[in-house]
């Protein structure tokens, strides 16, 4: 195996979570980061610095009905290529999964000289039509999203069902107005959390699945959910094309300006407005600072003051009670940047980046939940009924996504 394989990083990986199925979505993704020597030879940065990406997610089922179409359709060439068909045994003989430090080159031809039509991140899957022998090694000629091309062979792991399922992601997508998480696989068992329609939570246990209900995770941590509710799927990250990261590069920095900017100008009539209270007659009721900076540090120290407010289920107050996301949406919302209020939605706005390069400021993914990070690893977020809007380790459960927008 190649000297550059390494193990995946989840976290990083996971901010490539979009909320659409097989589409790209321009602020859904990171820039790359931390380049360093590239190898002509494969297009793989020699680097260890991971990075988020976001392009777009494929189910399992339509990687495995492209992995049999297109191993149907594929002929045996002149120069001997091969084709690899999905079996019974194991119906994911036909998807690759890169393993490399950072991304490969998908290439035009099986040359590491032809120009390249896509990135294919680590952990990101593809599906297999050929196998071609040439001078300088095999390549495979892959689909990943609407990514078409070649890789080196040694810099994916063709066939590898418990691979396959370890970087995909197995969501229950709810499908009713409020999802009750419950303590027990029963509902006579106490209910742990509410997660609103469209929301999205991480499948761990499916062994109950003939019974109605299957295991997942969420704030309050591991329950059940009834699989009338919701919808269950299998995600994996695909390629992305170079004409959409283009796009993608140019629209995150938009975005950012335009956020700046938002900030500046919200934060300079927030200003305004206390310093023309600020004569008004003196209450007993809390009172709090208006925003000010554009930065996240300032979002941070804006957020901090609400800390010890109530939660409420669907509320977006930062003083009488608001959950997860509409904190999140509500810290934002002073800075004028509208958000979402969406735990799931929130994974794609913004631009990603890794763990390592985490500032005050990012907006931290989890399933079912979502916080501001506040630095020194602590989390400030709407947490629960109990604890209201308070701090946490950012690393209380598994990251999915880590989204900045200055």
């Amino acid at each position: 195996m190649n000297s550059k394989m390494t193990k995946a990083v989840s976290y990083t990986l996971a901010a490539c979570v979009v909320v659409s199925s097989l589409s790209f979505s321009a602020s859904a993704a990171t820039a790359t980061s931390g380049v360093s020597a590239l190898s002509s030879a494969t297009g793989v940065l020699e680097t260890t610095d991971y990075t988020a990406f976001a392009g777009a997610q494929l189910s399992v089922n339509d990687m495995i009905a492209n992995a049999n179409i297109l191993a149907a359709e594929s002929q045996l060439a002149d120069n001997e290529a091969s084709t690899v068909a999905a079996s019974e045994e194991n119906p994911y003989a036909d998807i690759a999964i890169a393993q490399v430090d950072n991304y490969v080159y998908i290439r035009e031809s099986a040359s590491a000289d032809s120009d390249y039509v896509g990135k294919l991140y680590n952990n990101s899957a593809a599906t297999v039509s050929e196998t071609v022998e040439a001078e300088d090694g095999t390549w495979l000629l892959i689909t990943s999203g609407d990514v078409t091309g070649y890789v080196k062979s040694e810099y994916v792991v063709q066939g590898d069902q418990e691979l396959a399922k370890e970087v995909s992601r197995r969501l229950a997508t709810v499908k009713t107005t409020t999802l009750y998480v419950r303590e027990e696989a029963t509902t006579e068992s106490d209910i742990i959390d509410l997660i609103p329609v469209g929301d999205d939570l991480t499948v761990v246990d499916e062994s109950m699945a003939d019974t109605g209900w299957v295991k997942v995770t969420c704030n309050a941590g591991e329950g059940y959910v009834s699989t009338d509710y919701v919808d269950l799927s299998t995600d994996f990250t695909v390629a992305e094309s170079k004409n959409a990261e283009i796009a993608r590069l140019a629209k995150e920095e938009e975005e950012k300006k335009a956020a700046q900017e938002a900030a500046k100008k919200a934060t300079q009539a927030a200003a305004a407005v206390e310093k023309a209270n600020s004569s008004s007659s003196s209450s007993s009721s809390k009172s709090y600072s208006a925003p000010s900076g554009s930065d996240g540090s300032s979002v941070v120290a804006y957020g901090s003051q609400f800390v010890g407010n109530p939660y409420v289920y669907g509320g977006s107050s930062l003083t009488n009670g608001t959950d997860c996301s509409g904190f999140v949406m509500s810290v934002y919302s002073a800075f004028g940047v509208s958000l979402p209020h969406s735990s799931s939605a929130l994974r794609s706005v913004g631009y990603g980046v890794s763990y390592d390069e985490m500032q005050p400021g990012d907006i931290v993914c989890y399933s079912g939940h979502v916080g501001i990070y506040a630095g020194n690893g602590q989390l400030l977020h709407a947490s629960t009924y109990r604890t209201g809007i308070t701090y946490s380790n950012v690393n209380y459960k598994q990251i999915l996504a880590i989204r900045r927008i200055f």
